[in-house]
């Protein structure tokens, strides 16, 4: 377990691409990801060979990417963020919340 704070190293993050990268070749098309902080913003950027420069983290902003996928994110839900306030309940239950019913209008759009 990590100290508030405290962020994955570089080298683990690597690593874990390798797997994430193999998840996201085998999700529907239309699949919708909650990011849960800028490193997994990056992660999924990455994984899918994408330009991190053309789509800039923000705390709920959508993010279109290949095969209708949408990418959402949120800061991440660390005992840090809660604290300082920079992510409330508020916060999270509208991003969570925004993730859901484009998931669930893509369902039914696509059954």
């Amino acid at each position: 377990m990590r100290a508030a704070g405290q962020q994955a190293l570089p080298v683990e993050i690597a690593t874990c691409n390798r797997y994430l990268a193999h998840e996201l070749a085998g999700v529907k098309e239309g699949t919708v990801l909650l990011a849960l902080g800028a490193i997994a913003h990056g992660a999924v950027l990455r994984a899918m060979r994408l330009k991190q420069s053309a789509f800039a983290f923000a705390h709920g902003a959508e993010h279109a990417l290949p095969r209708n996928i949408t990418m959402i994110d949120s800061y991440h839900c660390s005992r840090y963020n809660t604290n300082t306030r920079r992510l409330t309940t508020d916060m999270f239950r509208t991003v969570v919340g925004r993730a859901t019913h484009l998931a669930r209008k893509r369902t039914s759009d696509h059954p």
